[in-house]
C-alpha cells in the first residue's frame, strides 16, 4: 500500500522568486495605501488653509519614501521566512525519507 500524500523535496530556487513576488506586491500595496492617505492628508490640509491643494507632493515627496522602507522592510522579513521555511522542509523531507 503506498501513501497517498507523497512530498517532494524542497527546491532551494523557489525562494527568490517567492521572496520577489511578496515584496513587490506588498510594495506595489504600501504605495497605494500611503499614497491614498498622503492625497487625504493634502486635501485636508489645503482646504484648511484655503489654496488649492498640490497633488506633486503626495505623488513624490510622500509615498515613494513609505513604499521603499516598506519594501525593504518586507524584502528582509520574507527572504528571512523563506529561508526558514525551507530548512524546515528539508528537515522533514529527510526525516520521510528516513521511515
Amino acid at each position: 500500500m503506498t501513501s497517498a500524500a507523497t512530498s517532494r523535496a524542497p527546491r532551494w530556487y523557489t525562494i527568490p522568486v517567492r521572496v520577489g513576488l511578496v515584496t513587490f506586491i506588498g510594495t506595489l500595496l504600501c504605495f497605494a495605501v500611503s499614497l491614498l492617505f498622503a492625497i487625504f492628508g493634502t486635501v485636508i490640509i489645503a482646504s484648511l488653509r484655503g489654496i488649492h491643494p498640490d497633488m506633486r507632493i503626495a505623488y513624490l515627496h510622500i509615498a515613494p519614501p513609505i513604499a521603499l522602507v516598506a519594501g525593504a522592510i518586507i524584502l528582509v522579513l520574507a527572504l528571512v521566512m523563506e529561508i526558514r521555511h525551507y530548512r524546515q522542509a528539508k528537515t522533514l523531507s529527510a526525516i520521510e525519507r528516513m521511515s
